[in-house]
């Protein structure tokens, strides 16, 4: 598949969460949305400048003020969601799959908010929250967040699965 046609077909499935993507399609699109927030957050720049904010002594934070990047980041957020559960879908995985390190994110603050008090973590006063057996799981539930991320993306790279699967024809034969 072409980078256009990925394009097309991304677009065009805007919110089609059924069915199958493949590698190049889900990829090309990647690209496709990469390219896109780099050339609208420069012309953010260029057409709504920055602001430098210094945060601290020695520390500057720059703010871009403009719309583009962002409106264009929300309208393709469906698309990207779409495009994603489709791959998942096309190694013969769930969708879901790719909710994953969102899920391990909320269990993890959960699991700190009540063992721990929300108050500590809404004031990011981790110091306290090692100790103990709670601490020992908080570590390891804290890995566990940082490595799903990588697994997802790791599913996402796996090859199509060649025949019919649960959700559907490989994409090139359904076509």
């Amino acid at each position: 598949m072409s980078f256009t046609d990925a394009v097309r077909t991304c677009l065009r499935k805007y919110a089609t969460f059924s069915g199958r993507a493949s590698r190049s399609e889900y990829w090309w699109f990647v690209l496709f949305l990469f390219l896109c927030s780099l050339v609208l957050g420069l012309a953010d720049q260029a057409f709504f400048g920055t602001e430098l904010v210094q945060s601290a002594p020695g520390q500057v934070n720059v703010s871009a003020n403009g719309p583009l990047n962002s409106i264009f980041s929300l309208a393709m957020f469906l698309p990207t969601l779409a495009a994603g559960w489709r791959r998942m879908h096309d190694t013969g995985r769930s969708g879901l799959y790719l909710l994953y390190p969102l899920i391990a994110f909320v269990g993890v603050m959960a699991f700190a908010g009540l063992f721990f008090g929300f108050e500590a973590v809404a004031r990011g006063d981790f110091s306290g929250l090692v100790g103990g057996i709670g601490g020992i799981i908080l570590v390891f539930s804290m890995l566990v967040l940082l490595v799903s991320p990588l697994l997802v993306l790791w599913w996402l790279t796996r090859p199509s699965q060649p025949d019919s699967n649960d959700w559907g024809p490989p994409p090139r034969t359904a076509a």
